[in-house]
């Protein structure tokens, strides 16, 4: 295998999440996020009244030990220390309780917010046009509902304890000055040497993480593909091949951590450097002070206590600002999702499709998947009720397209697809669904009962139903043989059961659904020789008393067709029943001549 160039697909795909991985925190994206808080705002200010409770009895702690001295040391004017120990013991349990519910709050917040992004994402995924989808990554649309949601959730988790960090920052700024301002200005010098050390650390390990990021999407690239691909890397022998590219990548990827790893901590000397050089100002200004007279043990214990907490909260918040900037994009990702069109939606009130007498008519239709390179042009085709129609025709033709149509997976460009009278964009979509059933070249079966499968577009049918047209399409013998019966559960795709097999559970499906319009694209594609016959059998079954329209792989399955519709480039090139076009001697005729078995679908 070739070594990674830059022009490698894995490089380009991780420079694209290079260039936004780090990008302004914009107003736009916190007035979209303000929607989705809004329902959650009351778990929210209790999240923050408890946050803030918690900050209050940080700052109080050093204050009680100071009090504690200065009532040891004799000072005028200090409290009993038996009062201060009570104090003192109802702030430790005010800030454990305090903590505790904060974290808790602030979980609880951001998984209700996370759940509603998700559910929303999902939601409309469901419902956009397949054009997006046509031309949308899957990979991407992955990362955008896992990736993406993740990055804001550990945003939400974490907003809240910035926030308090906030506020702690500044109430120990407060308490310092009001303590004694001299030390706190001896203190606050250290500051902006260490604004001055991030901003020379953010740039480079801007890149080191990207770095670290890329190779890990690298990595899990080449996994999946591997994984998936397992049985042509066995069948062309390319183990080694392949695990020494992945070593490769697997090498350059830890290299790649580890240099991450180092950069994160790198800031964690750094403060305790800073941590270390401030608590020797105050010890020594202190000492300086106190020799003078101008403040006491019990100050310099407390300043001790809060130089000590001081720069916690800096590193934290300096943290907390990449996080946010990577929740930006997040967010940003998450709302173009949420903004695609929905292009395919019906009209208020709109009545369903009835089909009592299910003819379809294409009339003058123009339609293409891209704008300038239509399909089909000006294109009509009208099918009687319960005709059978097969389309044949090279591959770009129009059938699948033509199919699409009819199911209202797309909308017409002009013209109008017409289903026993009714333009079907002027029906509702769910009543085109329960009569119109398409029946794929591959069958799609979920993970879940056979049982579960065959019920798949009507949940509320009966199990007897559910076995009568097993049997209908001779699905029923299979099914009972297996160990669990209608109650086997399916692996991914169906993959624990043959090709056959998977296609007659997908014919009882569409049967149990009893629709007036049966599609079938390329339904016996897939069939080998030895179970065409039952397939074939199966078919008669389901097209019975139903306007069918075939898309035909197989000369054998349109042989029984009342019509064959020849196509070539979007346009019917002829049409007759079978006898009439091999007595034409025309494409049909040549085509059925040279025993061609294959007509792949667009």
């Amino acid at each position: 295998m070739n070594a990674i160039t830059a022009t490698d697909p894995d490089r380009i795909a991780a420079r694209e999440e290079r260039d936004e991985m780090f990008v302004p925190i914009t107003s736009g994206v916190v007035e979209r996020l303000g929607p989705v808080i809004r329902p959650h705002r009351r778990l929210a200010l209790a999240a923050l009244a408890t946050i803030l409770l918690f900050v209050g009895a940080q700052l109080a702690i050093p204050l009680l030990i100071k009090a504690a001295v200065d009532s040891l040391t004799g000072q005028a004017g200090s409290w009993a220390l038996s009062s201060i120990v009570t104090a003192f013991a109802a702030v430790i349990v005010l800030n454990s309780l305090t903590n505790y519910w904060s974290d808790v709050t602030a979980a609880r917040l951001a998984q209700r917010i996370i759940f509603d992004l998700r559910r929303a994402m999902f939601e409309h995924l469901q419902r956009v046009s397949q054009s997006f989808m046509d031309r949308s990554h899957v990979g991407r649309i992955m990362s955008r509902l896992q990736g993406d949601v993740n990055a804001l959730q550990e945003f939400f988790e974490t907003s809240v304890p910035a926030v308090g960090d906030m506020a702690l920052l500044v109430g120990i700024v407060g308490v310092l000055f009001a303590l004694e301002w001299r030390l706190a200005l001896l203190t606050l010098l250290l500051v902006p040497v260490l604004l001055g050390v991030r901003a020379l650390w953010l740039p480079r390990a801007r890149v080191v993480f990207t770095a670290a990021r890329d190779s890990s999407s690298i990595v899990n690239g080449a996994l999946a593909e591997n994984i998936n691909g397992v049985r042509v890397v066995q069948a062309a022998r390319r183990e080694a091949i392949n695990l020494a590219d992945f070593n490769r990548k697997a090498t350059d990827n830890r290299d790649a951590q580890v240099t991450a790893a180092w950069m994160a901590q790198i800031m964690v000397p750094t403060i305790d450097t800073l941590t270390g050089i401030a608590l020797a100002i105050v010890a020594l200004g202190g000492a300086w002070l106190a020799l003078g007279g101008g403040t006491d043990i019990g100050v310099m214990v407390a300043f001790i206590f809060y130089v000590q907490r001081f720069f916690e909260p800096v590193r934290t918040l300096a943290q907390q600002y990449t996080a946010a900037q990577r929740a930006t994009t997040a967010a940003h990702r998450i709302f173009e999702v949420l903004d695609v069109p929905v292009e395919i939606s019906e009209q208020p009130f709109a009545p369903p499709l009835e089909a009592k007498e299910p003819s379809i008519s294409l009339r003058q239709v123009t339609f293409g998947y891209r704008a300038g390179q239509p399909i089909l042009r000006d294109f009509s085709l009208d099918i009687a009720p319960h005709e059978v129609v097969a389309l044949v025709g090279p591959t770009g033709s129009g059938k699948s397209s033509i199919a699409a149509l009819i199911c209202r997976l797309y909308d017409v460009w002009q013209g109008a697809v017409v289903i026993g009278g009714q333009d079907v964009r002027n029906v509702r979509q769910q009543s085109i669904a329960r009569k119109v059933v398409m029946v794929l070249q591959e069958p799609f079966l979920f993970t879940g009962t056979i049982e579960e499968n065959i019920r798949f577009t009507t949940p509320d049918v009966s199990h007897e139903d559910i076995v009568r047209a097993a049997r209908a399409v001779q699905a029923h013998d299979f099914i009972e043989a297996l160990p669990n019966g209608y109650a086997t559960m399916l692996d991914q795709r169906g993959q624990n059961i043959s090709v056959g097999q998977r296609q007659l559970i997908s014919f009882a499906r569409a049967l149990v659904a009893d629709p007036a319009v049966l599609i079938l694209d390329e339904a016996t594609a897939s069939i080998d020789s030895f179970v065409e016959a039952q397939i074939q059998q199966a078919l008669r079954v389901l097209m019975r008393g139903r306007t069918s329209v075939l898309i035909a792989h197989r000369l054998a399955t349109v042989k029984d067709a009342d019509r064959i519709v020849v196509l070539r480039d979007g346009a019917i090139l002829e049409q007759g029943s079978p006898q009439e076009l091999l007595e034409r001697g025309g494409l049909y005729a040549d085509l059925h001549r040279h025993n061609y078995a294959s007509f792949d679908e667009i």
